[in-house]
């Protein structure tokens, strides 16, 4: 009976003796620790910018074309010359033009001189006649008046016979009806004939200038002067040959200044506005060329349904060329005191919640969900979640789990591997 009795107290402590034994095993176990790169949130400046590809233009050009057809008579400029505004590239064959130009301009002279001959003498000693020959009809039909009156007079009294008092009457109406003509014949002049024909001497003379300003202008177009400031990029043509009618003659560029023209999405130029910084970049250049955004187009291309954009930057050393294509870098967004972290840090779930492994100070990394700002290509801006001088994990943070253990190490350095490397296979050379 006391074997029975003391069987149960003997299993009870094989059963905790095997429980401590296992207790221990898992105490004995140590937890895992995954190697990761770390980084300290930082405070900063962070810009968002908005990059794309764009082809150079010149800020200002002029394709000349010939206003005439005629063979070239001398080139003054050559390509890649610096011309001036108003400066004179080509002149084109202009005898013909000359010679039109000399005819036209004696016609000017002569109308000119008929339109002072008829304001200063023709037209005013006819009116001075005019004039004269009413004020000598007028003292006439004074004359007959007054001898009418006086035998009017005397045929009352029977003085003089009848004859000569008919006679007067006939001298006072024919003298009355030529004072009439007379003045008749100077309101005519005076209203109508003086006028006309200044009018008619003016408007030759204006015929004449207009023939002659025609001649001079036709001339004109045979001297080929650059509009603009800029430099020869195409032309001129050799002395002797036909240009096309309607073919540019002389290219002249305004290469002080170039314009990248792109197309961006409508959602990135939203972000942009006239006098955001950029800078572009084209094949060669050491460096890239600071420039200003001068155009977003407020209408989308209908062809691409994008938005053209101008960048105009400064061009000295001529180290943009026309035509070339070039990468822009605008800067749609900056924001000063942001919190920062690297790119690689922030982990995005099929959720598209986003989320950042910190470092604490147990040495495991833990989960913390976090909201973003501005995302460049380098780092990204978090809007909270975190503070300054907290570690996070940057290299390994995709896919680990939370509250791992975690030995943060240096980042790999590329030169003291290979040095590292080369000396371990030194120290095996010589080994062997």
């Amino acid at each position: 009976m006391r074997q029975l009795a003391a069987y149960p107290i003997r299993t009870a402590a094989l059963l905790s003796l095997l429980s401590l034994t296992a207790c221990s095993k898992q105490q004995a176990e140590p937890q895992p620790v995954v190697s990761v790169q770390a980084a300290p949130v930082k405070q900063g400046t962070i810009s968002q910018t908005i990059t794309a590809d764009a082809v150079l233009s010149p800020i200002n050009q002029a394709t000349i074309v010939p206003k005439i057809a005629a063979p070239v008579l001398k080139a003054y400029v050559v390509r890649g010359a610096k011309v001036r505004k108003g400066q004179l590239l080509v002149t084109l064959e202009n005898k013909d033009l000359t010679a039109a130009a000399e005819e036209n301009r004696g016609n000017l002279e002569q109308a000119q001189a008929a339109e002072i001959i008829a304001t200063n003498n023709s037209v005013p000693e006819e009116l001075q006649k005019a004039q004269s020959d009413t004020q000598a009809a007028k003292e006439n039909l004074d004359a007959q008046q007054k001898i009418y009156d006086s035998r009017k007079v005397l045929i009352d009294q029977g003085a003089i016979p009848r004859k000569d008092f008919d006679a007067a009457a006939v001298a006072l109406a024919q003298a009355r009806a030529q004072y009439q003509q007379s003045q008749q014949h100077l309101a005519g002049l005076q209203a109508v004939g003086h006028q006309q024909e200044l009018k008619s001497a003016k408007a030759q003379l204006t015929s004449a200038e207009g023939k002659y300003n025609g001649a001079v202008a036709q001339l004109g177009y045979s001297e080929i002067r650059s509009p603009i400031d800029g430099v020869v990029t195409d032309g001129p043509w050799y002395q002797g040959m036909m240009p096309q009618a309607g073919a540019p003659l002389v290219t002249v560029m305004n290469l002080s200044q170039m314009v990248a023209k792109a197309h961006i999405p409508q959602s990135q130029a939203a972000l942009l506005k006239k006098g955001d910084s950029a800078s572009v970049t084209v094949a060669g250049a050491d460096e890239p060329v600071k420039g200003k955004v001068t155009l977003v187009s407020p209408a989308l291309d209908p062809g691409s349904t994008t938005v053209e954009v101008w960048v105009q930057a400064p061009n000295p050393e001529g180290v943009l060329k026309a035509g070339a294509s070039a990468s822009l870098s605008m800067v749609a967004k900056t924001v000063s005191n942001a919190l920062i972290v690297p790119a690689q840090a922030v982990v995005t779930d099929e959720e598209g919640k986003k989320s950042l492994m910190v470092v604490g100070s147990d040495g495991n990394a833990h989960k913390l969900d976090v909201e973003t700002g501005i995302q460049t290509t380098d780092a990204v801006q978090i809007v909270s979640g975190v503070k300054p001088g907290e570690q996070v994990v940057s290299v390994g943070a995709y896919g680990l789990p939370d509250n791992t253990k975690v030995k943060v190490e240096a980042p790999a350095q590329p030169g003291k591997e290979k040095e590292g490397g080369q000396g371990k296979d030194k120290d095996k050379d010589d080994k062997d």
